[in-house]
């Protein structure tokens, strides 16, 4: 039960950080057009996938369902290491709860937290 709890309390935390990198961006430089976070994510999202200049989410989903069988619980777009990136909780077949970090533009996973 108390390692439950701890892996829980990780997760939080590393969702709350998550959460909070497009916010402590935006406070320090303002709005970044070239990034997702604001109004319009989906619309901006869309119009990247289309212009090719980033995979479709359902590609994504693919990816990580062949390797992690589960289901997706959600998913974010933001920055990882200066280039778009989408990040996406799933949780596998036996409850366990990974936050995947993929690259938006290849669609490669660049790493996973939890589980």
């Amino acid at each position: 039960m108390v390692v439950i709890l701890q892996i829980m309390k990780r997760l939080l935390l590393i969702a709350a950080l998550i959460a909070a990198a497009p916010a402590a961006s935006y406070a320090q430089h303002g709005p970044d057009r070239s990034s997702y976070g604001g109004r319009g994510d989906q619309d901006a999202a869309r119009a990247a996938v289309r212009g090719g200049r980033q995979v479709p989410l359902s590609q994504v989903i693919a990816t990580i369902s062949a390797r992690t069988p589960g289901r997706q619980l959600n998913t974010t777009q933001g920055d990882a290491g200066g280039r778009p990136a989408y990040f996406v909780q799933w949780q596998t077949n036996d409850g366990r709860v990974i936050i995947f970090v993929v690259d938006a533009q290849s669609g490669a996973i660049i790493s996973r937290q939890g589980g």
